[in-house]
């Protein structure tokens, strides 16, 4: 068996080709429509997987919000500093982030946990219902499945994967003390010659105020 990639190694192969492959995601962009509308002026927004800064960083930033993205691939930052200069991007595993509870108004987090083992998973969406300010706003996007180290190919890229089902993932935003607010299902087929279709879940989940 090949040995899988890191999620490092893998964005920093696809670069470009990531964003190409997804740009027509409707789910996410209605995602992020809605998050949008829910926003406070100039919103202090956190995007975790930031890629090459589009469309998330880059839609947010153009209604005037205040945007730090991070991503694990060097070149996925060097391509959105380049792509959306009025967002911050820094190089940075989501493990190892630390903010004062409070802090964001709305973080985002598009299939960015798929390559972390459940147990972080878990830690992490407890970590980012903390970092919220009362009232703030988590979007989480994933592919939802009872995976737990699984190997496959994305892209051409051997990686391993882990997730939960929506359901699960609505339990575990729950237990963090968030509320899901909006839920919406789809079926994504990358524009990519070696990926195939893909179930997504968008969960927008709010922090009581």
């Amino acid at each position: 068996m090949t040995r899988p990639e890191t999620a490092a190694e893998v964005f920093d192969a696809l670069g470009t080709a990531y964003e190409h492959a997804f740009r027509t995601a409707t789910g996410q962009l209605a995602a992020i429509t809605d998050l949008l509308a829910a926003l406070p002026p100039a919103a202090k927004v956190l995007d975790l997987g930031a890629g090459t800064g589009r469309p998330t960083a880059d839609l947010l930033a153009a209604a005037g919000h205040d945007v730090t993205g991070y991503d694990v691939a060097p070149k996925m930052v060097e391509i959105a500093r380049s792509q959306v200069p009025a967002a911050r991007f820094e190089l940075g595993d989501m493990r190892e982030l630390s903010f004062e509870d409070g802090t964001w108004d709305a973080i985002t987090a598009f299939f960015s946990m798929l390559q972390l083992p459940r147990a972080e998973q878990e830690t992490m969406l407890g970590r980012l219902a903390g970092w919220l300010k009362p009232g703030g706003t988590l979007v989480f996007a994933t592919v939802p499945a009872d995976v737990d180290g699984v190997d496959i190919v994305f892209m051409g890229h051997p990686v391993r994967a882990y997730s939960f089902t929506a359901g699960r993932v609505k339990e575990l935003l729950g237990a963090a003390g968030l509320e899901v607010v909006r839920a919406e299902e789809a079926e994504f087929v990358p524009d990519h010659a070696d990926a195939g279709p893909e179930p997504h879940v968008y969960l927008t989940a709010r922090k009581p105020g």
